[in-house]
């Protein structure tokens, strides 16, 4: 039987979900899509045809309704996602987890205690080059991790932080790196794991009137000595994809867009996935396929009907939440 699940939040964020809904159609069934805003509401049933509500109380109090997919502001997400948690329901949650990690690990406890399952929408995770470079590293067959480092070189115009709220901390919580940067560090962390060190610079550059940070450079190393860098803006026009290399005791890999190139010692030489991007470098931040949306929401029914974590549970998120954390401290 098909899963019933109430979308809270028809702004930006909820195109890619919608478009993964309708192709999931035979496991999933829209029962609201909840907005205080009528005319979002209004907008957004006339482009995708699902059922639409005035409160939130009706998805909540709905015992046929098994999940929600919490797309608000970050700011939001805790008392959200602890209603949800009251009311039995499992939970798909759009990055980042919360504005702060203390507010985030509060969030991850709400769902945890209630033994539901809760994902988080990091969708690069779910790229069939990440998993096959993963498997690579995982397995040794690239040999010990030598270096590993992250370039996230995008672009946001002025107007994009002229939008209320955005890019301050009472709203979203941080800048290039919560907001935008979260993707591939998540990715990162997930091929080399959690670094052990942390030395960087940050600042918020003449390119953007904002509160928060737009341009980060930092430094990291493993406890398996392995070095890598971070570097990460919105002020590179006209932005690039986002990009993982590796080093590697065998070999080197590159991670760009949704491509990996894998290159061995031996000559031998793999691509896994294709060329493309998996989200907006550019002005526009929703320029991308609804791909790897749909993933993360097949990764969270099959979790939900198998009883088992998802792929970026919410303890696994709290991972990159603390890696941007000390990046951020590090930088004074």
């Amino acid at each position: 039987m098909a899963s019933r699940v109430g979308i809270v939040g028809l702004g930006m964020a909820v195109t890619p979900h919608a478009k993964s809904l309708l192709d999931l159609k035979e496991r999933v069934r829209v029962a609201y899509a909840y907005s205080p805003s009528a005319a979002r509401r209004s907008q957004f049933a006339q482009r995708f045809g699902f059922p639409e509500c005035d409160r939130l109380e009706t998805i909540l109090e709905d015992r046929t309704v098994d999940a929600v997919a919490v797309l608000t502001p970050p700011n939001t997400h805790l008392e959200i996602v602890e209603r949800c948690a009251a009311a039995g329901k499992h939970v798909l949650l759009e990055k980042p987890l919360e504005v702060s990690t203390a507010r985030a690990e509060k969030l991850v406890h709400s769902m945890n205690s209630k033994h539901l399952v809760l994902a988080v929408v990091l969708q690069n995770r779910h790229k069939p080059a990440t998993k096959r470079l993963a498997q690579l590293l995982a397995s040794g067959e690239l040999g010990r991790l030598v270096a590993a480092s992250a370039y996230i070189e995008l672009w946001r115009p002025q107007s994009y932080y002229d939008q209320p709220g955005r890019g301050t901390k009472a709203r979203d919580g941080g800048g290039v790196l919560l907001t935008q940067g979260i993707h591939t560090l998540d990715v990162l962390i997930a091929l080399a794991g959690e670094p052990a060190e942390v030395k960087s610079f940050v600042t918020t550059t003449p390119v953007h009137r904002m509160e928060t940070e737009d341009l980060v450079c930092a430094a990291l190393r493993w406890d398996s000595r392995a070095l890598g860098v971070v570097y990460a803006t919105t002020s590179n026009y006209p932005g690039t994809p986002e990009r993982i290399e590796i080093v590697a005791q065998r070999g080197t890999a590159t991670l760009a867009g949704t491509l990996a190139e894998i290159r061995w010692h031996d000559g031998r030489t793999e691509r896994a996935g294709e060329e493309g991007t998996a989200g907006g470098a550019g002005a526009d931040p929703m320029a991308f396929p609804h791909d790897y949306h749909r993933a993360v929401w097949s990764d969270f029914l099959d979790a939900i009907e198998r009883k088992r974590a998802p792929l970026v549970s919410g303890a696994e998120a709290l991972k990159v939440h603390r890696l941007i954390d000390r990046i951020l401290q590090s930088g004074g």
